[in-house]
């Protein structure tokens, strides 16, 4: 038995005066973490918290999200990390499939409300959880009746905790994904899940007990954050310098500042890094936003560059030696300039949420431009015929099939869920969705994404959802969402919509209600009108004929 906030635990108990996180002028040691996430731990136990209640964390990259994470795993409870752009009615459903007894949030910023968000979605739930207030100011007052401050909560809570002992395959995290179809379902992911894949991930990384200091851009409520950086940053006791929202200007400037060693991040945050480092070196150096996240970041202030001007590819080289990526392909021209640049060879992983994430790799002393590599030590992976009911295997040299994934990586199941666990997982082997072709050396390459998903900027939207909530707009009929190319982020969002008869809706004005009604990386910002959509005889739509 054993309980993943070890990866804490051991480095504050091995390193205790090692440097954890970093944000602006701020820094906290290992035994300073471990503390206030014993705090938390005894907070959720004096309010009546079981192991195995489930918790939900919404917190940009700031230092509250590793201490309640790991708090609320000494307990023996599971988090349910939220992304810090849902909307209240996003909030509410997540907080109600979860049963939820406990939402931590961060309190956000006027163009950014997340707290607001978070009490108005819990209050509206079922069952309303407890909610507690993350203010950028411990000593600020919540301004929400009923709702304490993390600073009030914790007070006078002892510094110490006797973690809470799981089975190996108790559920950890929650996390929900979509897929590709229907409303976001819980991915429940064991101790172990997580625990091998960061200790996996170090492995692959070649990484040093406390030797390594990562900047953190990707969010860590995403499965890909969370593991590559927090678990595994944490269990080699590395320095996690945190950044509530990437700009490839501060980027640079704190990864020159902190003598960063690791970087990981989606391919439009490596695009924005090699634009920065463009502009600095021709003198027009300033963010254009086109690799942020559309808000997701936390209003503290902190998270900023100190001012100091953008650094070159030199100064980099001297220090960075590791770069990962993944999320979506990371195109070969990024990776090639990357390489001349910056003297470091990005290595491209591929992993979904239910697989913890990491399932495969490509190393960077066998680089592959344009494949994921090969499966990661303790992973097997295999292509089957999409269409087989018994799963037939796939093994032809560059034949495209179905990847499959098994190892101690796979989720126990979709909390709540049997019928749609049982559709992916089989004797241990889970579907991904993704159509891949394997080389003649056994590197994957992927063929297509799962049918219909969209990824702008590095996060998922899956357009079912979107679609949902259009059609409840009194004056649409019926829409279709795609995703289209677009320049910085991937892909844009677009809606094909028709409007129900009478209707005197027009396309900015659904646009501009679709924004109050959606998280900021999942509204359309483009809205066709149509009179009608393309169908198969059974009433289908044929989404390739609008792309």
């Amino acid at each position: 038995m054993y309980n993943l906030s070890v990866v804490l635990e051991d480095s504050a108990r091995t390193y205790p005066d090692r440097t954890a996180l970093v944000i602006g002028p701020r820094s906290l040691t290992y035994a300073q973490v471990d503390a206030a996430a014993n705090q938390v731990a005894n907070l959720l136990v004096s309010w009546g918290i079981a192991p195995g209640d489930r918790v939900a964390l919404s917190c940009p990259n700031l230092p509250q999200f590793p201490i309640v994470y790991y708090g609320i795993l000494k307990a023996g409870a599971v988090v349910v990390p939220l992304n810090v752009l849902n909307k209240a009615r996003e909030v509410t459903y997540y907080l109600e499939d979860a049963q939820a007894k406990v939402l931590f949030c961060f309190e956000g910023s006027e163009e950014l409300p997340i707290g607001r968000f978070g009490v108005e979605g819990a209050r509206a739930a079922a069952t309303p959880p407890r909610v507690v207030l993350m203010t950028a100011d411990p000593a600020a007052p919540s301004p929400y009746e009923g709702v304490p401050t993390l600073a009030e909560a914790v007070a006078g809570q002892p510094t110490s905790f006797s973690t809470v002992q799981s089975r190996e395959t108790d559920a950890a995290v929650v996390l929900y994904t979509s897929g590709t179809t229907g409303r976001p379902k819980g991915a429940e992911l064991s101790h172990s899940n997580q625990l091998m894949n960061a200790l996996v991930c170090n492995r692959l990384f070649g990484s040093q007990p406390a030797e390594d200091t990562h900047l953190v851009t990707l969010p860590l409520f995403h499965t890909f954050g969370a593991t590559v950086n927090l678990n595994a940053g944490f269990s080699m006791a590395a320095t996690l310098v945190l950044m509530p929202r990437f700009d490839p200007q501060q980027a640079l400037a704190l990864l020159a500042q902190h003598r960063v060693t690791v970087f990981a991040g989606v391919p439009t945050m490596w695009w924005g890094l090699l634009r920065a480092l463009a502009a600095a070196s021709d003198g027009t150096a300033g963010s254009d936003g086109t690799a942020g996240s559309d808000g997701a970041a936390g209003s503290d202030g902190t998270a900023g560059s100190d001012g100091a001007a953008a650094p070159g590819e030199q100064s980099l080289a001297e220090h960075l030696r590791l770069g990962i990526s993944g999320g979506s392909a990371l195109p070969v021209e990024i990776l090639q300039e990357v390489r001349a640049q910056l003297g470091v060879s990005i290595m491209e992983g591929y992993g979904l949420s239910e697989t913890s994430p990491v399932a495969c790799f490509s190393l960077a002393d066998q680089p592959r431009p344009g494949s994921i590599g090969k499966p990661v030590w303790g992973i097997e992976v295999k292509l089957i015929d999409p269409a087989s009911p018994d799963w037939a295997e796939v093994t032809g040299t560059d034949e495209v099939g179905e990847l499959a994934v098994r190892g101690h990586n796979i989720m126990t199941g979709y909390l709540g869920r049997p019928q749609e666990t049982e559709a992916v997982l089989r004797e241990g082997w889970f579907r991904t969705g993704d159509l891949a072709r394997r080389d003649a050396e056994g590197f994957y390459y992927i063929v297509d994404r799962a049918k219909d998903m969209i990824v702008r900027g590095g996060f998922n939207v899956y357009p079912r959802e979107v679609e949902e909530v259009l059609i409840s707009h009194p004056e649409v009929s019926l829409a279709a969402v795609i995703g289209v190319p677009a320049e910085g982020i991937g892909e844009e969002i677009k809606a094909f919509v028709i409007p129900a008869t009478g209707s005197s809706i027009t396309a900015d004005g659904l646009r501009d209600w679709a924004r109050e009604q959606m998280a900021a990386y999942k509204y359309p910002r483009m809205i066709e009108l149509v009179d009608e959509l393309p169908m198969t005889s059974t009433g289908k739509i044929l989404k390739r004929e609008l792309r």
